[in-house]
């Protein structure tokens, strides 16, 4: 069996969804230097949907490929289906990923939360913080 799945190869040569959005509704970023991997969501909300979505990961394939995907699983839907996407939703979506580098999916995910947090705060809108990731002591961030 092929390491990547054809899915993976594919969003990784053919990425949706690269760029950014101006004056974007929500913007997360999360990653670290150190690790190599980060990645910044750029979201445009419109009433309760997501309208657009745009990233930019600096990283290897299995980053981009994340990213991509996540934005695709999220265009269109509502925000509740967005904030409730799952790292493992990503991974399914792209048919498996090698085990070292399910946490591209994890940073996908977070990504998202932390973009949609972004659009929270921005305009005074309450939300439930356990569902948003504690990036002051993330894990996966600060290991390296």
């Amino acid at each position: 069996m092929a390491l990547y799945s054809d899915i993976v190869m594919d969003h990784f040569r053919h990425p949706r969804n690269v760029g950014v959005i101006e004056n974007a509704d929500g913007v997360g970023e999360v990653g670290n230097a150190k690790c190599g991997d980060i990645m910044k969501i750029y979201l445009k909300i419109d009433g309760d949907t997501i309208a657009d979505a745009k990233f930019e990961t600096f990283g290897c394939g299995s980053a981009i490929a994340s990213s991509s995907m996540a934005t695709e699983l999220i265009k269109g839907k509502p925000v509740s289906d967005a904030l409730a996407l799952t790292n493992q939703a990503v991974v399914q979506a792209l048919d498996g990923l090698p085990a070292h580098k399910i946490h591209c999916s994890v940073l996908a995910e977070e990504a998202i939360k932390l973009a949609l947090k972004d659009y929270y705060d921005k305009n005074g809108l309450d939300y439930d913080k356990q569902q948003f990731p504690d990036c002051e002591n993330c894990a996966h961030c600060h290991a390296h």
